[in-house]
This record gives structure tokens, sequence and C-alpha cells, in this order.
């Protein structure tokens, strides 16, 4: 399904199927021995979605490592692990500094708002399309889920007014705020890429934080990758190209982008990303270009 400027989705088709993509590897991941992080609502939400195929791979009926020597299972599991345990940690630092409003941006099945230990006071607001959040807060409610936080979800496409309909929900922009935009800047036109961080920066007062990851080579490197995924995945049934979800076009980069609009900027490669948290990432010529993916944290000033 190629993107076009007014598409929509619901969970299990297009940009959401992604998010069950996602939420199969924390699930996946959360069972490891040395585990790094622990989403008990990972699985459930995958079995709600009802995707035959990833239901499958969290029962472990699908085992990708027969078709290439297991870098499948091990990207969905230590990329995954890593990148969640990243915004993971950077909540519960801004939090605890003070912090008490929190934004999830495409927030999809993130179930940070349920697991996560927030301080008392902490608001956070999940934004996604409108047939995303409905079938979140069905299903959590279905499974007895109570957040940890007081939640606040937001119906709305990060296409449209999305500020307006945040300050609608109670967001105060005179209070520094916690923002994540994780796995979602593929998804935007370029353009709309410098959109929303231009409005973010509009609704946060100084002393707001920000966490984002940026490839700088995301058409070719994410788009082979895509790739390749989707010729394993037709095997058990599974046909969708990633890269027909990926907008095309030459970026701004993240870093340099904000520095220049009154951030304070700190980025980590993949390898650091990974050290940090007690793993390798392998020097393979195969995954040499996601060696260069940027965790980014910064600060407003």
């Amino acid at each position: 399904m190629t993107r076009a400027d007014a598409d929509s989705w619901d969970i299990a088709t297009s940009v959401g199927a992604t998010a069950t993509m996602v939420a199969a590897a924390r699930a996946i991941a959360s069972r490891e021995r040395d585990a790094l992080i622990d989403d008990p609502f990972a699985e459930p939400l995958v079995r709600a979605v009802g995707l035959d195929f990833f239901t499958r791979l969290i029962d472990g009926e699908i085992e990708m490592s027969d078709d290439d020597g297991g870098a499948a299972t091990w990207l969905i599991t230590n990329v995954m692990a890593v990148r969640t345990r990243f915004f993971d940690d950077f909540f519960i630092a801004a939090t605890g500094d003070g912090i008490t409003q929190a934004v999830i941006l495409a927030s999809g099945l993130d179930a940070r708002a349920y697991r996560l230990g927030w301080p008392a006071g902490t608001v956070v607001y999940e934004i996604d399309q409108p047939k995303v959040i409905e079938f979140k807060n069905a299903t959590m409610a279905s499974i007895g889920a109570e957040p940890t936080a007081q939640r606040r979800a937001v119906s709305i496409d990060l296409r449209d007014d999305w500020p307006a309909a945040l300050r609608r929900n109670g967001f105060d922009d005179t209070k520094p705020t916690a923002w994540s935009a994780e796995g979602l800047l593929v998804y935007l036109p370029p353009e709309a890429q410098d959109r929303l961080f231009d409005d973010i920066a509009k609704l946060s007062a100084p002393g707001s934080r920000l966490a984002t990851e940026y490839h700088p080579d995301a058409g070719a490197s994410m788009g082979r990758r895509a790739e390749a995924f989707r010729q394993r995945w037709q095997k058990h049934g599974f046909d969708m190209n990633l890269a027909d979800l990926f907008y095309p076009g030459e970026r701004n980069p993240v870093v340099d982008y904000l520095s220049e609009h009154g951030w304070r900027v700190t980025a980590r490669d993949r390898t650091e990303m990974f050290a940090e948290y007690g793993r390798h990432f392998p020097d393979s010529e195969e995954l040499a270009p996601m060696r260069d993916s940027l965790a980014v944290t910064a600060i407003r000033q």
C-alpha cells in the first residue's frame, strides 16, 4: 500500500500494522533471559489485533532464523529492545527530574502509560489516529489494565492541527514537557518532519525534553532492509512492504535542525546505544547501514 497525503489506517493496516510489528517485537524481547525491557501488555495487544502472522510469531510457530541464520530474529529482539529501553529511560529520567507532562506522538500500541512507574501527578498524552486510539482503549479496558499515570488519549492525525487538539485535552504549554517521536519520522514527508519539530518547539516551555531517532540514509538502507523482510514474511503468508510506507526525499538532519531551533542536542549511534545496555551491535556488512542510526535527546533552551 503506497502512501497518500490523506491516507488513514487502523491497527491492522498500513502504518498501523507496523505498530503491531513493533509490539510483537517487544513481546518477544520481554521473554529473553537477560531482557532489557518488560512489557506485559505487548502480547495481549498483538493477540487482540488478530493478524495471524504476528500471532504465530509471538507463539514461536514462525522461526525466521531458518531463513537467514538468525539475523531477522536478532533484529526483532535486540534492536527493538534497545530502542524501547532508550525511550523508557528517557521518560523515567525526565519525570524523575520534575517534568509532569509527557507526550507520546504516534503512540500506536505503546503501553508506557500503563507499565512505567510515573511519579504522582504525571499526565501522559497519547496522540494517534482515531481508530488506533479506539482499539487500544477498548483492548486495555478488556484486560483490566489501569494506567499508572493520568492518561489522556488524543485522537487525531499528526497531519491535522494536533497542537490545538492537545490543548483541548488540557495540555499546558507553560510547563516543561517530555516528548517522544519513536519510530515515526520515516513515515512523514521531509517537510512534515520539520513542521512536526516546529510545532513541538512552539509548545515547549524552557527545560522541555525531546527523544527521537534519526536514520541518515533512511530511504536506501531502510528500504533494502524492508524488502529483505518482505521476502521472508511472504513465505509465512504476510505480504507487506514497509518501504511503501516510507516517504522519500532528502531530509534535514535532525541534530542540525533541532540545534538551529533552540534545542541543546545529544546523539549516540546504534553501536554506542547497544554498548550502553551491555549489547554488541554486529560488525556484519548486512547490518552496516543501520550502524549510523542515531538516538537523539534534546533539551529546550
